[in-house]
């Protein structure tokens, strides 16, 4: 089964927090604690392990509480980490007072994902950045590095 992580903390950050800071001071404060994952990490039990300029990365350890009915993992896992790496990734980049969004994005799962998988960590990278779409690619691996879902992403920069 599995579970959030013990030692993260989580909540809403206020508009005014986020309007605050870079968007990579944003991300290195989740990471780092300062500031909370979001509900869904909580849920899917996911954490943010780490954030540098482009490039964001998200653990998860697949268990019976991802299953679908035919019990291996649900493509959501993969679905929601790949979305989440990869927007984040592109957060990393804005400046403070910017945000962004996704517009769209695109999945392609490669291998199935059970309980026995053991830890997957997601990585997502940006491909460009401007002022008003920045787009990223994501990578799910498990530990042996053996790819298990990759997409794309497009996300919409704007001032909140």
């Amino acid at each position: 089964m599995s579970a959030a992580p013990d030692d993260v903390h989580y909540g809403v950050v206020s508009p005014d927090e986020q309007r605050a800071l870079s968007g990579l001071e944003f991300v290195q404060a989740m990471v780092d604690g300062r500031l909370p994952h979001n509900a869904m990490a909580r849920t899917l039990g996911y954490r943010i392990t780490s954030a540098v300029p482009g490039q964001v990365v998200i653990t998860a350890q697949p268990g019976s509480t991802h299953f679908n009915p035919a019990g291996t993992v649900h493509g959501g896992l993969s679905a929601t980490l790949l979305d989440s790496c990869m927007g984040l990734a592109v957060q990393t980049m804005l400046a403070k007072g910017w945000a962004q969004t996704t517009l769209e994005f695109k999945i392609a799962f490669t291998r199935p994902i059970t309980a026995q998988t053991g830890l997957i960590t997601a990585v997502g990278s940006v491909l460009s950045h401007g002022r008003r779409v920045g787009t990223a690619e994501g990578r799910v691996a498990d530990a042996q590095g053996r790819l298990l879902a990759h997409g794309t992403t497009t996300c919409l920069i704007f001032e909140p």
